[in-house]
């Protein structure tokens, strides 16, 4: 069934504008009585008949249930911006995987450094990727791209988590051993193409991280998140 986000809805009508009414209708050319799923982008899935096709798409409510799709843990990726389009890439495959919210974070070996309105630009790229890939693979809820933060910012967002993991390609314990099946909030750290500065990893323990470890192969930057997310949606029941 086609699946759409709409935000603001409330009660037993809603209404869907824009690229996404121009898709209902002239790509799928979809009529009134039929059906489809919108979702309020918060998990929530609502089961809607079409009452109206026009520049607007108008809609009747039939009934609302909490999405299936979400994960019972909530998963904040803090990715060291890579180079090219990578970021593009980790965006999309990690919202698949059932990430709840990605930060950019610029780390001292970041080669891409964007700033200003390229990297409004991006952040505004990413947040489309993000979109569109909750479509495709049946989100209730679509991750949030956070703008992009400063080393210690990160630093001090992920020390205010439930479970809080720096993934560093020098080692550390296993990944496995920095998280648990009953964990519902995680925050994961990953590296640039250069990895960490040793600076860098001393000022994660120093705030309570743990400095954990993918076993012994050194993954590149756009694996380990992946491979991250795989392991954390496995241990905690959501595979």
């Amino acid at each position: 069934m086609p699946r759409f986000f709409v935000s603001g809805f409330e009660g037993g009508t809603a209404v869907v504008t824009g690229e996404d009414a121009r898709h209902i209708a002239k790509v799928l050319r979809m009529r009134i009585g039929e059906k489809l799923t919108l979702c309020d982008g918060r998990g929530e899935d609502c089961l809607c008949e079409i009452t109206g096709v026009g520049e607007a798409v108008t809609l009747r409510v039939l009934s609302r249930e909490p999405s299936k799709s979400e994960p019972t843990v909530r998963v904040t990726l803090f990715q060291a911006l890579p180079k090219a389009e990578k970021m593009e890439f980790i965006v999309q495959k990690c919202t698949e995987l059932g990430v709840c919210s990605i930060v950019p974070v610029l780390t001292q070996r970041c080669v891409s450094r964007p700033d200003g309105r390229a990297l409004e630009s991006k952040e505004a790229r990413w947040r489309k990727i993000a979109l569109e890939a909750a479509k495709q693979s049946g989100r209730g809820a679509v991750p949030a791209v956070l703008h992009t933060m400063d080393f210690d910012q990160a630093l001090a967002s992920l020390a205010s988590m439930e479970r809080a993991v720096m993934l560093y390609e020098l080692g550390g314990i296993p990944f496995s051993q920095a998280i648990s099946p009953d964990m519902r909030e995680v925050g994961i750290l990953i590296g640039p193409e250069g990895g960490f500065e040793e600076s860098e990893a001393a000022a994660a323990k120093a705030a309570g991280i743990s400095v954990a470890g993918l076993g012994l192969r050194i993954l590149r930057t756009e694996t380990a998140p992946l491979c991250a997310l795989s392991v954390v949606m496995f241990a905690t029941g959501n595979l």
